[in-house]
């Protein structure tokens, strides 16, 4: 029998290949064949391996469930992470948020400013997202080469990237050249946005490199809201400047 798998977490040709060296390990496996762009592991099999027995053998840095299609229609098809586990999951990404927006309402509460509310937030966004992802850049420009369009393209751009996240933050934060930072930052998060859409559209599960490879975040509705956001106070942005 052969089942098809979703593995998450997977950044390079060398977690593929210790992804598959860890299932091959398991008795009764007999072949297996990982796709790093797809996140797909197909494994063949004399008898049924449960999915804890799979992640079991794999190392906390993957994830690994079974898609909704096996190439055995009397297969059992094991259920997909619920709501549940998936807010588990981006838990992380939803603190971080509320940290950011709490700085930047502390820091205009006594003289509101919606313009400069969001200018702040915008800022901060990119200094805690640039954060995460120099931890591991290398990490981070593997992982996000395999969604944005750009940094398939020219690979060098997922090394440079942070550097600009941590620029636009700099540029916000101190009120300079805001104009070119709000274009600019709707150029890359549109292109990462369009990345990203295409992903969910394709129903492809990946790592989300939003906050480097620190942090295993899934590729969710999430990570499009969260580019939305900033695309839209953004566009916000420049239309109160130039109106």
């Amino acid at each position: 029998m052969t089942h098809v798998y979703t593995v998450t977490g997977m950044t390079c040709s060398g977690c593929k290949a210790s992804v598959e060296k860890a299932i091959q390990s398991i008795d009764s496996v007999t072949d297996v064949s990982v796709n790093l762009e797809q996140s797909e592991a197909v494994v063949s099999m004399t008898d049924h391996i449960s999915i804890k027995k799979l992640q079991d053998a794999l190392s906390d840095k993957f994830q690994i469930f079974e898609t909704n299609t096996s190439k055995n229609l009397f297969d059992t098809i094991d259920i997909p992470e619920n709501n549940s586990s998936q807010f588990r999951q981006l838990f992380p990404l939803f603190l971080i948020f509320g940290y950011i927006t709490t700085i930047a309402i502390l820091l205009n509460i006594r003289a509101w400013e919606t313009s400069n509310f969001m200018l702040d937030f915008m800022g901060l966004f990119y200094f805690v997202f640039s954060f995460f992802k120099f931890l591991d850049l290398k990490g981070f420009s593997e992982s996000f080469k395999m969604y944005d369009p750009l940094a398939k393209v020219v690979p060098m751009y997922g090394v440079v990237y942070p550097f600009i996240e941590l620029g636009l933050g700099l540029l916000f934060i101190t009120r300079v050249q805001i104009p070119l930072a709000l274009i600019i930052t709707i150029i890359i998060l549109g292109i990462t946005t369009f990345g990203v859409t295409k992903t969910l559209l394709d129903k492809k599960s990946i790592q989300c490199a939003c906050l480097g490879t620190t942090l295993k975040l899934p590729m969710t509705k999430a990570t499009f809201i969260e580019n939305t956001i900033m695309i839209i106070m953004a566009v916000w942005m420049l239309i109160k400047i130039y109106n």
